[in-house]
């Protein structure tokens, strides 16, 4: 060890925000395991490292005793008050007891150590900087695929998109820019764990959110979004603005922002509502684009239920009752619906 190593460790404490003390502690505690390892464990032994000049030495620890049983671990009274008249029974003595040879093993457990705490640091502010992403979208590139898992790498760190995140019968190929959702980010022994996503409704108001001005200022709001990946989205806006029209504001200009965001999305289809308060009018809107004749709220058993003329029967349900389902999940209402000439009988 020398001051040239001590230089390096200064700077790369520095560079890597690791406490300089933290390293010097993990490196004498790396150094008592290679001293036990290569000259014995009987005996308890510490180990200091000169903070200037990076020079090492090992201590024997030995206790002070009135008779020696064990001298390895005890010190006579008589040979302590030798090295230092200050000692009592009970006290530990420091006995240098490095060995010439350690300088080598010394050098190469340090560099170990160095090398472990520089990739902790950097696994930790890489997970930092993902942890700050969560309920965000990152764009990433497709590397791999396996067993239906896509592997995307998003920069500092690498991410699976399993297939129940993927939406479906979505193609990704090598070398694709994909946009992902953050769900989660986990801290583990073997780095940042990030869970990324295609299919969670997340996706589809942060994408609104890049293309829509308003939500970005806070006038027009997401107030909840129901959606079946690849297929069809819900989404209900709100704004206290009267002069501002929220569901025309996420539309834009001939459908520029909706497009924009279908294109994303591959084409699945997106109905934007206007959000009430009033849940008569909000299951109303959330019914788009069938028309309701009328609607009878149960408040007690949250049960909505809807008449609508005959030839809007099965567009108010959709396709596999579709439409219903995802009105009722953006409602948060049980939806019956009825057609009208069912409802007179």
């Amino acid at each position: 060890m020398n001051s040239e190593f001590i230089e390096a460790l200064d700077q790369i404490c520095k560079d890597k925000g690791i406490p300089k003390d933290t390293m010097f502690e993990a490196i004498e505690a790396a150094l008592v395991s290679a001293y036990k390892k290569n000259y014995g464990t009987a005996q308890n032994v510490k180990v200091k490292m000169d903070r200037e000049t990076g020079d090492v030495k090992v201590y024997a620890q030995k206790t002070v005793v009135e008779n020696v049983y064990n001298d390895l671990l005890e010190i006579s009274l008589e040979d302590a008050q030798k090295l230092s008249k200050k000692y009592q029974v009970g006290d530990v003595v420091d006995i240098e007891v490095t060995p010439k040879s350690f300088g080598r093993i010394a050098a190469q457990n340090a560099k170990q150590v160095v090398v472990q705490r520089i990739r902790e640091a950097e696994r930790g502010i890489v997970y930092e900087d993902f942890l700050s992403k969560e309920s965000e979208i990152v764009t990433g590139i497709v590397e791999r695929i396996e067993r239906k898992n896509v592997l995307v790498d998003l920069g500092k760190a690498e991410a699976t998109l399993t297939p129940n995140e993927q939406i479906p019968n979505e193609a990704y190929n090598h070398g694709d820019r994909i946009k992902v959702y953050i769900v989660e980010v986990k801290k583990t022994t073997k780095g940042p764990q990030i869970l990324i996503s295609r299919s969670h409704p997340g996706l589809v108001k942060r994408l609104f959110e890049m293309e829509v001005p308003e939500l970005q200022q806070g006038i027009v709001e997401i107030r909840s979004i129901s959606r079946e990946p690849g297929s069809r989205t819900k989404m209900a806006v709100y704004t206290k603005d009267e002069n501002v029209d929220p569901v025309g504001s996420c539309v834009g200009y001939k459908g520029a922002r909706v497009q924009a965001v279908v294109n994303e999305l591959k084409g699945e289809k997106i109905d934007i509502v206007k959000w009430s308060s009033k849940p008569q009018e909000f299951v109303t809107n959330a019914l788009s684009p069938a028309k309701v004749l009328s609607i009878d709220i149960d408040e007690k058993e949250k049960i909505a239920r809807v008449v609508v003329p005959d030839y809007q029967l099965s567009l108010a349900i959709g396709k596999e009752g579709q439409n219903v389902r995802l009105a009722a999940k953006l409602t948060g209402w049980k939806i019956d619906i009825t057609s009208e000439s069912a409802s007179k009988s």
